[in-house]
């Protein structure tokens, strides 16, 4: 009897009740140019984790990733990752419920890690990585009476994560970002964020209230939020939610403070690219989920209309 295992890898060409590895050739313009050993996801991953991404929350969440991916193969080795194989992955993340924003997740984590292993000669073909097309949600973020509230019963349970809150909320950073500042990265009103989601450093300058925070935390060590566990944050987080009458809301997680920040500065005229570099998006194409914010840009539509009806 044909087993599930055996099955997949009748249908993809894939080693996945084999133990041992089968050796296949890496055939370049010349000719063979080296052998690749059969591999799987695990593997991979264990062997580049480390040198792709750096330890945190994120890279918590790609090794979730590529173990469920793992997981859905059957721990199957290969050689060549085909383009049925990616489709099939896709196709059956879709059927356990994921959204295509979360498929897309995967994906990038899937695709860095196999472009790493094909570089270094791991396996010796690609499949084309197409971006899910995402709906444009709803983005929440806090209007000032509902931070008031909020920030109030974190206060009231911490002073330190009201600190944290309040430099989050002013300057768009990540947790992590903030988490890992240090004093020198602080000079002339402006801090530098040095460890990013995108790997590239930004300077953005301090607000009155963001630099009152740290004033106050001076004589902590090696930055001012240094000792802040995440963990212990959420847990606050979550409690003062509840008790501001926010608790029915799921979007209303501590990274809205940066979607504050963002709505903010748009709100208040400030254009894409501006906002874009203090974020410190990649593309302009992360920055556009808060242009319909900027509703002062088609003000001067309603004349034109006005006109119209008049004549």
């Amino acid at each position: 009897m044909t087993s599930g295992a055996e099955k997949l890898a009748s249908d993809f060409g894939i080693s996945g009740v084999r133990p041992e590895y089968e050796v296949k050739y890496c055939f370049g313009q010349k000719g063979p140019t080296g052998l690749v050993k059969e591999t799987s996801l695990a593997d991979l991953y264990q062997r580049y984790a480390d040198i792709l991404w750096d330890e945190g929350h994120h890279k918590y969440n790609v090794k979730a990733f590529i173990g469920e991916l793992d997981e859905i193969l059957l721990g199957a080795r290969f050689s060549t990752f085909s383009q049925d194989l990616l489709d099939e992955l896709i196709g059956a993340l879709r059927k356990r419920g994921n959204s295509n924003a979360t498929i897309n997740r995967k994906m990038a984590a899937l695709s860095k890690l196999l472009r790493k292993a094909c570089k270094m000669g791991d396996i010796h073909s690609l499949p084309e990585f197409r971006r899910q097309k995402e709906r444009a949600g709803r983005l929440r973020f806090l209007e000032a009476d509902e931070e008031e509230i909020l920030f109030r019963e974190i206060g009231s349970r911490s002073e330190l994560f009201l600190k944290f809150s309040i430099f989050l909320v002013d300057t768009g950073a990540r947790l992590g970002e903030g988490i890992g500042l240090k004093w020198n990265d602080i000079h002339e009103g402006r801090a530098t964020f040095w460890i990013t989601k995108s790997g590239r450093s930004r300077t953005v300058p301090l607000t009155a209230r963001a630099k009152e925070v740290l004033k106050d935390l001076a004589a902590r060590s090696p930055g001012p939020f240094s000792d802040v566990d995440q963990q212990k944050f959420r847990a606050v987080w979550n409690a003062a939610k509840q008790d501001a009458g926010l608790g029915d809301e799921a979007d209303i997680v501590p990274h809205i403070l940066r979607h504050t920040c963002a709505s903010r500065l748009v709100r208040g005229g400030i254009d894409l690219r501006r906002v874009q570099m203090w974020l410190g998006h990649q593309t302009l194409t992360m920055t556009m989920r808060y242009a319909h914010l900027a509703t002062h840009d088609l003000d001067m539509c309603v004349p034109v209309l006005e006109r119209h009806l008049a004549s």
